[in-house]
């Protein structure tokens, strides 16, 4: 957890232009933005990924999805429209490892991966 860039990022070591936070969750704008908003929402719990969660983290996750609501309002895209998307483990393109939701939008993005054929 040391390596953990958004560990450092929770404990303040690393800087991020942060548009929510609490004591339970930090979001803040993607650096490598895919479109006009792209905000990664975080718990301040390192997770490297969703299969370590426990049925005692089932608070804190609603609690992510009602800040997700929360900045898509405050950015914007609540009624156009929004992506919210959880990369789990090597197949999916995961990089950072830990736990985090994308909240993409400011475009028409789309069908998404669902309508691609494997």
């Amino acid at each position: 957890m040391e390596e953990c860039i958004f560990c450092k990022i929770v404990k303040g070591e690393m800087p991020a232009e942060i548009v929510y936070q609490d004591e339970e969750v930090l979001a803040f704008k993607d650096i490598n933005p895919e479109a006009p908003v792209h905000i990664l929402v975080i718990p301040r719990l390192h997770f490297s990924a969703l299969k370590e969660l426990e049925d005692s983290h089932q608070e804190l996750i609603g609690h992510i999805f009602m800040v997700i609501k929360k900045v898509a309002r405050e950015q914007n895209v609540e009624e156009s429209g929004y992506r919210v998307v959880l990369n789990c483990g090597p197949d999916s393109g995961q990089i950072v490892h830990h736990m985090h939701f994308h909240i993409i939008g400011g475009r028409p993005l789309g069908p998404g991966l669902a309508n691609k054929k494997a």
